[in-house]
């Protein structure tokens, strides 16, 4: 916060750096008062922050200092909260404004996430609590979404001459390897999403971490003669060194953070970055309808409502709005009917809005000029 009129600003002083990098910058507010003491001054850095606010650079690996900042906005020094030290705080209103392709303000895409679960072990979304391992009942559930689900998708989507973002477990592959033929034909763009919706990688040790990646990506890149571009984590699932390895691996965005609805910078270590394209959590699924217990036409209303609220709001920034689905659950008749609705709402539109895909979206934001797109 800015220092009041009766307090004299604190002078600037050199920025503080490397208080401890070994903890992948979960600094303890013990350790800041430590370095704070001995330091005899409260860090500040003019450049980043107004008078009063303390400034904290905090290292993963001690060689990205310039780009792994904390900032406690505070007139003393209090708990140091945790941060991630990825972008910085910027609200919307107050950015450099931009268009989409031919002028248009609002971007749409659809996200179509195909999973495949292992049986008898592992993670899985339920459709009602499942008893002891095997979970026939709920494997079998979303075992319907690739036999039978993602086929009905794929008929509205050829219809509604709808593109697509694909977000595939490897495992798919080799599983049903006809569905991803069919989106291959169609040519939507194919997405990274691990190797299997049964684990997290954000449990894993760095490592481990960095194999899964590598693991998912060459069958992708093998099958489609490509690798893919972008990146949605199983069960949004980050460790702290996620984003590093991803820009290491070559991808260029990801979509696992829902923090806003423009693309965003975010440093990774080496002085990187990488791109994080808006991917929904509310126009989502599997929060909507497993975790809310939404019905189809309520969840086909919430894309509806957000569609025209942000379409009037792309008046005063360009905005993306992405929908999250899953064929195991809009797959089912019951949902299909009013999200066919609901897609052509807002394609009755297509002429004043820019309906593209999450590969789309990045490509396009990462040719901006620089100070265009938040860091």
């Amino acid at each position: 916060m800015a220092a009041s009129a009766s307090k004299p600003p604190v002078p600037p002083l050199p920025l503080m750096r490397g208080l401890d990098g070994s903890k992948n910058f979960l600094q303890k507010y013990s350790d800041v008062k430590r370095a704070i003491n001995r330091a005899g001054k409260i860090p500040m850095d003019p450049r980043n922050v107004e008078a009063g606010d303390v400034l904290i650079s905090i290292a993963e690996d001690g060689d990205r200092l310039s780009r792994r900042e904390a900032v406690l906005r505070s007139d003393s020094v209090g708990p140091v909260l945790a941060a991630h030290g990825r972008y910085r705080y910027s609200a919307i209103g107050q950015r450099p404004d931009f268009n989409w392709p031919q002028g248009r303000r609002l971007a749409v895409y659809v996200g179509l996430n195909l999973e495949h679960f292992a049986f008898g072990d592992g993670l899985g979304a339920e459709l009602c609590p499942g008893g002891p391992h095997p979970d026939v009942l709920n494997y079998a559930w979303r075992d319907y979404g690739n036999r039978v689900g993602v086929w009905r998708l794929i008929e509205l989507f050829d219809e509604l001459k709808l593109p697509l973002s694909v977000l595939a477990n490897s495992s798919i592959y080799h599983y049903c390897p006809e569905v991803m033929e069919a989106f291959r034909t169609r040519g939507d763009e194919i997405v990274g999403h691990g190797r299997t919706n049964s684990e997290r990688q954000g449990v894993l040790a760095p490592d481990e971490e960095r194999q899964l990646i590598a693991e998912a990506t060459d069958v992708i890149a093998r099958a489609e003669g490509r690798p893919p571009r972008g990146w949605l984590g199983p069960w949004i699932s980050q460790s702290q060194v996620t984003p590093d390895l991803l820009a290491e691996a070559g991808y260029e965005y990801l979509l696992d953070w829902c923090m806003d609805d423009q693309p965003v910078w975010f440093s990774t270590r080496n002085g990187g970055r990488i791109l994080s394209v808006p991917y929904p959590q509310e126009l989502n699924d599997i929060p909507s309808i497993v975790g809310r217990k939404d019905s189809g036409e309520q969840f086909a209303a919430m894309i509806t409502e957000t569609f025209e609220e942000m379409l009037a709001q792309s008046k005063r920034q360009s905005l993306v709005m992405g929908i999250a689905l899953h064929p195991y659950l809009v797959g089912q008749p019951h949902r299909l009917r009013p999200l066919r609705r609901a897609l052509q709402t807002i394609l009755a539109r297509r002429d004043e809005i820019w309906i593209t895909t999450a590969g789309g979206i990045a490509a396009f934001s990462r040719a901006l000029p620089d100070g265009i797109v938040p860091t």
